[in-house]
């Protein structure tokens, strides 16, 4: 696709521990880990709108809702995967259909959902998870906000979902 990000080889690493291990260590812990899901989707029908199952999931499991969220974190694919996925939230006829809901999920405030997409920073092969995980820690930080959520679509129609909290200054 014209608009798809590069694929590039990566590599990450995160260190992922209980708090008080982490400054035992002596780190400063950027945010928590609240919650995770995995999903997954028929890949003929719905091959990359695993993100907006995820959103849903993962705000339930959390006990959230879209109104708590400070920064949105979606892997995007490419363009018209992102945009899939936000006009899904949107819709009534696949949230009730599909979905199960009784409403559309509703609008995603775009002033709230990472502006570094994918596809200027590319799609790091071993990194993107890692990538999603610290940008939305340190919009975070930046931005003084308390919550994000993340979510990625991956092969086979899967995708994951995370809650991440602020770690307090």
């Amino acid at each position: 696709a014209g608009n798809s990000s590069a694929l590039t080889d990566g590599a990450s690493a995160c260190l992922i521990m209980r708090e008080d291990k982490a400054l035992a260590l002596g780190f400063k812990p950027k945010a928590y880990l609240r919650e995770f899901c995995y999903v997954a989707r028929d890949p003929k029908e719905q091959l990359l709108l695993g993100p907006s199952y995820a959103t849903h999931k993962i705000l339930e499991r959390a006990g959230l809702t879209k109104d708590d969220i400070d920064v949105w974190e979606f892997h995007e694919a490419f363009a018209g995967q992102i945009l899939a996925v936000l006009n899904a939230l949107q819709s009534e006829s696949f949230c009730k259909n599909y979905m199960g809901r009784s409403e559309a999920f509703g609008e995603i405030p775009l002033e709230k959902l990472t502006t570094g997409r994918v596809s200027v920073p590319g799609h790091p092969f071993g990194a993107t998870g890692v990538r999603l995980t610290t940008m939305a820690a340190n919009r975070l930080i930046h931005e003084d906000g308390q919550f994000a959520l993340l979510s990625a679509c991956a092969a086979g129609g899967h995708a994951v979902g995370q809650i991440l909290e602020r770690y307090p200054s």
